[in-house]
């Protein structure tokens, strides 16, 4: 399954290249295909918050290769180079405060930096640890996809429609995707008869980057709004709907894309068996629920406006991009370390001491 899931690959979304960062920009996908080079960590940044990169893994991998662009521009600045460094870190911290693989990251780096000896050469020891966090991730999308794979065929065998949320793909991390991931794996083995993809307001991942990922792997992939996903369930025999995360606590509810939890909810109340894929960098075990979890809102215009031009009544506008699906709403999580059936506490904790799959 891994070779032929390599030999599918087609899109990729972040690029080290000649040291810079190079990120394909989600912006304007799919009418466009523009790749944007930084150079600085500010800039980096920049490119998160504005959702130029987005996905939790692949936010973590850029902020990474931030730390590694500061640390060149920083050393050659000379003076406090390790002062101006710390102040990027927080710069990276600050672009968005949801997804914790973005604070996963920038912890790994700011530990390698801790690490450093006098004759170490800073930029070359940061890279190595940006480097594998990358490469790491897109063994992890390999794994997930795998596994999440087998749970479909275990639990129902024949082809079946699923339903997914926003995007999760080979966009949103460093390699296959997760969510996403173990949909492309379930289509290779002939599992899948369609996939149905919410629009995903206000940004409209499902639109423009989950049907246009499927789509270009000839996956039958049926665009929805968002609001139609009860009545999906209800008519056209879905069995799993298969979403990523944000962060997971240490209980096992899972901030996601605005929309997850509704989903949860109605697929319980439809028998339809809920997956969660997301690497172990998107645990936080350092929160005991998803009470803790800080919930991003975006500007309201985003939901009051199209490409800049206003549609909406002259009203005000609420705009959380998060919503925290409980626990006790979901079937499975998946992991690179393994799978969690039913999560609580007790079991989260045992799948975080667990070693790696290979």
């Amino acid at each position: 399954m891994r070779e032929r899931l390599l030999a599918a690959e087609k899109v990729k979304a972040i690029e080290w290249r000649e040291g810079a960062l190079q990120l394909l920009d989600q912006r304007v996908l799919p009418l466009q295909s523009v790749w944007r080079r930084y150079g600085d960590a500010p800039a980096v940044a920049d490119a998160i918050r504005e959702m130029v990169v987005r996905g939790a893994p692949a936010i973590g991998i850029a902020a990474a290769y931030g730390v590694v662009l500061s640390a060149r521009v920083r050393l050659a600045e000379g003076g406090d180079w390790r002062a101006a460094l710390e102040a990027d870190f927080q710069v990276l911290a600050d672009s968005r405060p949801t997804a914790v693989n973005l604070f996963w990251a920038l912890n790994r780096m700011r530990d390698r930096l801790g690490r450093l000896k006098p004759e170490d050469d800073v930029v070359a020891a940061l890279e190595a640890v940006a480097v594998s966090i990358h490469q790491s991730d897109r063994e992890a999308n390999l794994t997930m996809a795998q596994l999440g794979a087998e749970l479909i065929r275990k639990n129902q065998g024949n082809p079946q429609n699923l339903l997914t949320h926003c995007n999760t793909g080979a966009l949103a991390t460093g390699g296959f995707g997760t969510a996403l991931g173990v949909i492309r794996a379930a289509h290779l083995e002939g599992m899948v008869e369609r996939v149905y993809a919410d629009e995903t307001r206000p940004w409209l991942q499902g639109s423009r980057l989950t049907a246009w990922e499927l789509a270009g792997e000839g996956i039958p992939v049926s665009l929805n709004a968002d609001s139609a996903a009860a009545h999906l369930m209800k008519t056209r025999g879905i069995t799993w709907v298969i979403v990523g995360a944000d962060r997971i606590t240490a209980n096992g509810d899972v901030a996601n894309k605005i929309g997850t939890y509704q989903l949860a909810v109605t697929a319980m109340h439809h028998g339809v068996r809920f997956m969660v894929v997301a690497p172990s960098s998107t645990i936080d075990m350092s929160l005991e629920s998803g009470e803790d979890i800080p919930i991003e809102e975006r500007p309201g215009h985003e939901l009051l406006e199209v490409n800049g031009q206003r549609f909406a009544a002259d009203v005000e506008a609420v705009n959380p991009v998060f919503d925290v699906t409980p626990a006790d709403l979901i079937d499975v999580i998946v992991t690179e370390k393994g799978i969690v059936e039913r999560p609580d506490a007790a079991k989260m904790a045992a799948l975080m001491s667990r070693s790696r799959l290979h």
